[in-house]
C-alpha cells in the first residue's frame, strides 16, 4: 500500500514541476517545443486521474468499516494509532485531489497555449490576405 502512495507522492511532484516549467515564461520557440513535449507527456498521463478517483475510493471504504475508538474503551496507544489513521487518510486525499488538479492545469495551460498559436496563425493568414 505504501508504493502507491510513494508512485502518487512522485507523479504529483513531477507534475507541479511540469505545471512551473508550463509557466515560466521562455523564449517562443522553447515554449512550443516544451508544451509539445508535455502535451505527449499528458495523453498517456490520464490515467493518473481514474489511479487518484480509486486511491480516494479505497480510502473512504475503509474509513466507513473501519472501527471507531472514541470512547472510554480505547487505550491510549489505540486512541493515538487511530489519530494516525486519521491523519494519514487526510494527507493521501490531498495528495490525490492534488493529482488530479495539477494535472488538469497542465492540461489547460497546454490547451491554451495552442488555441493562442491557432489564433496567431489565423491572424497572419488574415492579414496576409
Amino acid at each position: 500500500m505504501a508504493l502507491q502512495w510513494m508512485i502518487l507522492s512522485y507523479i504529483v511532484a513531477a507534475e507541479a514541476a511540469i505545471a512551473l516549467i508550463l509557466t515560466v515564461p521562455l523564449p517562443k520557440i522553447v515554449k512550443s517545443r516544451v508544451v509539445s513535449l508535455v502535451s505527449v507527456l499528458l495523453q498517456p498521463a490520464v490515467s493518473i486521474v481514474p489511479f487518484a478517483a480509486f486511491q480516494i475510493m479505497d480510502i473512504y471504504w475503509k474509513n466507513e468499516h473501519r472501527l471507531m475508538c472514541t470512547g472510554e474503551a480505547c487505550t491510549a496507544s489505540e486512541r493515538d494509532r487511530y489519530e494516525k489513521y486519521i491523519y494519514k487518510a487526510q494527507r493521501n486525499v490531498i495528495l490525490c485531489i492534488a493529482a488530479c488538479l495539477l494535472y488538469w492545469f497542465a492540461y489547460r495551460i497546454c490547451k491554451y497555449y495552442k488555441d493562442i498559436q491557432d489564433l496567431e496563425e489565423t491572424e497572419k493568414r488574415y492579414k496576409s490576405m
